[in-house]
């Protein structure tokens, strides 16, 4: 799908009382769920999964099945959220240091005035492992009732926490967006046009963040990718 064919199927679904679970793999993902089962069988039982990640959009066209486009997460933050402001579907942040959600929130109303904010959250350090720390969560979101979350806090927290939640929601659509809301906030700074293009948009980041990406992105991610793109080539010339 492209950008624009992604918002018009959740505006759909929400218009006919359906929720959903969006996901949006980049390269990372795609070596976590390579790795493990269960984050695998999380990306799969999605309801829409889009390509966040330029080399999975090259793979693609090497093994002669093309998508139309690579639909990032930072970038569908805001085209929802402008959909969700036209049709006054409430939205929900959730995820981020604390403050960065209602900073984003503050960001995106700005830019869509009628977006209905019902709330934004920080989910503490360790909640995942806390017997309570779902609750709490779940709580907040059923008494503020929204129609469209983004949860933001990497894969796969994000989609484990997601999938304990839709049973509450059945009409909401959930959108694990990693760092999206860092994004729209402007807390994290995010690569030029053309870098993203180009798929450098993981060397804007890991100069920006190398403590915390050196180890994922150089150890894990680079490698995987190249081995991916070279089965792909493989696949499409011996086919």
């Amino acid at each position: 799908m492209t950008e624009g064919e992604v918002v018009d199927h959740v505006v759909g679904a929400l218009k006919r009382g359906e929720g959903g679970h969006l996901v949006t793999p980049n390269m990372d993902i795609a070596w976590t769920a390579a790795h493990d089962p269960g984050a695998r069988e999380l990306v799969e039982r999605a309801d829409l999964s889009i390509a966040d990640g330029m080399p999975l959009v090259w793979a693609a066209r090497l093994l002669g099945t093309p998508l139309p486009a690579r639909v990032a997460g930072a970038d569908l933050i805001w085209s929802l959220s402008e959909a969700a402001a036209f049709y006054r579907h409430p939205v929900y942040l959730l995820g981020g240091p604390p403050g960065v959600a209602r900073q984003a929130a503050d960001r995106l109303v700005r830019r869509h005035p009628a977006l209905v904010v019902a709330g934004t959250q920080a989910p503490p350090y360790g909640f995942d492992t806390d017997p309570g720390g779902h609750d709490e969560i779940r709580e907040a979101l059923v008494a503020a009732a929204p129609r469209l979350v983004f949860v933001g806090l990497g894969f796969p927290k994000q989609e484990r926490l997601i999938a304990r939640l839709r049973d509450d929601l059945p009409g909401t659509w959930f959108v694990g967006c990693g760092s999206a809301i860092a994004f729209a906030a402007g807390a994290t700074p995010r690569a030029p046009v053309w870098m993203r293009g180009a798929g450098l948009e993981w060397l804007f980041r890991l100069v920006h963040e190398p403590g915390r990406l050196a180890r994922r992105y150089l150890r894990h991610d680079l490698p995987f990718t190249l081995r991916l793109l070279g089965s792909c080539l493989l696949r499409r010339l011996f086919s």
